[in-house]
């Protein structure tokens, strides 16, 4: 377990909503040593009731012997704004009276929470980052994040995560409220405020939080009972759980703020603020997440110039961006964590169009997901790239090959794949991918 430090900033924090706090303690844990050029930084952005101790929550993906290793990475989580895990939330208390803040506690923005962790990077000396993570509410983070343009960031990884919070989201954390303030101890200043509608409230984020398939899987019971179901049971000792270890007022606070998530906001709309991020970007959905289902990733996908979009199959829903490590470590080992040289030969889209001219006999491959090549496509062969060393056998070791993708990135890493695979060296990378080739060849495709 990594060490809990706190950073108090003393100085008045001021709010989006013109309200402020006299000063801001910031819980964090690092894990690893920064290197003498400072660029081994990976900063990891935590979800609703996690806490700064990454390797507590995250295991089997932070931690010794894992992709985020302290061996080579300095690692850095803090601890939201409004949580009770350290960092001033309505559990604080309330210099002006001596008690906690309770329900006085003002109310914030992601951008706000994202304004705390910036004051904590200032005071750790950190303006590079070599890779910017975080799942579910923790991609809400890393996505404003990187739209500050206040680090120099070489990755971005998005699991589970939107551009906006959903009409649906919004309806089940108003669902949840509405639970925590059915409590009549709610409105109390105490530890234990609002413990029963904390448990109900939990109870509904469960049912967001898995899929019908794992209740199914792991709660059936196989008697005939007609009492204390195992489902009921599970549900009851998940809500204790959670008021053993959180509070109610931090969780209405907390719920107040998911709904706020909107990266368009103020900046021109979805569409400008994704086009204007120039960062590498992965982007991994989780099969059978109802919570921030895949639709919600796609839009991510089409607007960020520099993304990758993965799926990874998972019984457990929007949890599985916390349970399926195996799955999202590999896709971390080979898409950010190896720093190859790519030595990756270059097609331009006129020397493509030419060979389309010509007539040549050559093979083009499209790397892309089949729901890219719906909205655009110049044609050829679809061979996803998660898929290219199960199709080897329908890549043309003869003639020249031409392989792209939606900006280039994708395709180099295919051949580099390849390469290592067949020893392929007649591979060609379209220069800019489809979106030069709309730029310069065809301007009636879509660009996304």
């Amino acid at each position: 377990m990594s060490e809990i430090k706190t950073y108090t900033h003393n100085k008045p924090f001021s709010l989006e909503s013109g309200e402020g706090l006299p000063h801001i303690d910031i819980a964090y844990s690092t894990l690893g040593k920064l290197n003498a050029t400072r660029n081994n930084v990976v900063w990891i952005c935590h979800a609703l009731t996690a806490n700064s101790d990454v390797e507590s929550w995250w295991p089997g993906l932070v931690g010794n012997g894992c992709v985020i290793d302290p061996e080579k990475y300095f690692i850095v989580c803090s601890n939201v704004l409004g949580s009770c895990y350290g960092t001033t939330g309505p559990a604080s208390i309330n210099p002006a009276t001596g008690k906690p803040y309770g329900l006085d506690f003002p109310q914030f923005t992601v951008r706000d929470v994202v304004d705390v962790q910036l004051l904590l990077a200032s005071h750790l000396n950190i303006s590079k980052v070599k890779l910017l993570m975080g799942g579910s509410f923790g991609g809400s983070q890393v996505l404003e994040l990187a739209l500050c343009k206040r680090w120099q960031i070489e990755h971005l990884l998005l699991i589970a995560t939107g551009a906006k919070e959903t009409a649906w989201g919004i309806a089940i954390h108003e669902a949840q409220r509405m639970a925590l303030t059915a409590d009549a101890t709610f409105t109390d200043n105490t530890e234990s405020a609002g413990a029963n509608g904390l448990k109900a409230a939990r109870g509904i984020g469960l049912l967001t939080y898995r899929t019908f398939e794992a209740y199914n899987t792991q709660q059936t019971d196989d008697d005939e009972r007609t009492d204390n179901f195992s489902a009921a049971s599970y549900m009851q000792y998940q809500g204790e759980k959670l008021v053993k270890r959180f509070h109610a007022h931090c969780y209405w606070y907390l719920s107040k703020c998911l709904d706020t998530h909107h990266i368009g906001r103020g900046r021109g709309g979805i569409e400008d603020a994704l086009s204007k991020l120039d960062v590498p970007t992965t982007i991994i959905t989780v099969e059978g997440d109802v919570l921030i289902p895949e639709s919600e990733q796609k839009v991510l996908a089409r607007h960020i110039r520099e993304s990758i979009h993965y799926k990874i199959p998972s019984a457990y829903g929007h949890d599985g961006f916390l349970i399926e490590t195996e799955a999202i470590g590999k896709i971390i080992q080979m898409e950010l964590i190896k720093n190859k040289i790519k030595m990756v030969k270059e097609i331009t889209v006129a020397d493509l169009k030419n060979l389309i001219d010509n007539k040549e006999k050559f093979q083009l491959i499209d790397v892309r997901e089949e729901f890219e090549r719906e909205i655009a496509t110049i044609g050829g062969e679809l061979i996803p790239l998660g898929e290219i060393a199960d199709q080897i056998a329908k890549i043309s070791s003869e003639r020249k090959v031409v392989v792209y993708c939606r900006s280039g990135r994708r395709s180099a890493d295919a051949i580099e794949n390849l390469q290592q695979l067949n020893g392929f060296d007649n591979l060609y990378n379209l220069k800019g991918g489809i979106l030069a080739w709309a730029d310069e060849i065809d301007p009636s495709i879509e660009k996304y």
